[in-house]
């Protein structure tokens, strides 16, 4: 049985981003007109690759990512298993402002194992895993997809990893994720086995120039 190649890109830039600004879940922020360049450029250098299907989260940032693919006529699937993960009552606040004590706190005991613990009103690295396996299940399962296009987010790219990869979550953060940055991986069909081949390129990018 051939391999299948995954190509696992982070969304293109919103203003949000531009501005430092948290989005998580519960904002569907637009790309900006870099954002768009960014796509673009992604298109330009792999929209000659054989993609079965491409899989995104619900948030429209993910969409127009991959929307010159999608026109091109690839299959596409949105699932909100693949959602950022929510950050609760700091979605929309400054990322200067999630250096206080409570986020700190949080962030070291992600760091100590407790993955159960989430901001108010948010989500866990454990909750949005389990939400992910079975999109993941989903992905793995369709043998006959021999590349596929996964479009997402970043906190949830770094938890994904971990989960095809079979890690702990405490591996997350060596994850790093550019805006349209691209991780390539192969799933071995026969043994089940996943190998990370590029993490964060962002080679297809080095012609733009930020405004």
């Amino acid at each position: 049985m051939r391999n299948k190649a995954i190509y696992l890109i982070r969304h293109g830039e919103t203003d949000y981003n531009r501005r430092g600004i948290v989005q998580g879940s519960g904002i569907n922020a637009e790309l900006n007109e870099f954002g768009k360049a960014q796509a673009d450029a992604f298109y330009d250098a792999y929209g000659h690759i054989p993609f079965d299907k491409i899989y995104t989260s619900e948030l429209i940032r993910t969409h127009q990512s991959v929307q010159r693919f999608i026109d091109s006529g690839i299959p596409h699937e949105s699932y909100s298993g693949l959602n950022e993960i929510s950050w609760g009552i700091f979605e929309g606040k400054a990322h200067a402002s999630l250096k206080d004590d409570n986020y700190n706190y949080i962030v070291q005991k992600w760091s100590s194992g407790d993955y159960k613990l989430a901001f108010e009103g948010g989500e866990s690295p454990l909750q949005v895993r389990e939400r992910q396996l079975p999109v993941i299940q989903k992905i793995l399962s369709q043998t006959q997809e021999r590349t596929v296009l996964v479009a997402m987010h970043g906190r949830a790219m770094r938890i994904f990893l971990t989960a095809l990869l079979e890690q702990p979550l405490s591996e997350m953060d060596q994850y790093q994720h550019n805006n349209l940055c691209l991780y390539k991986l192969e799933y071995n069909v026969a043994t089940g086995g996943i190998s990370l081949l590029q993490a964060n390129d962002i080679t297809h990018l080095l012609t733009l120039h930020v405004s």
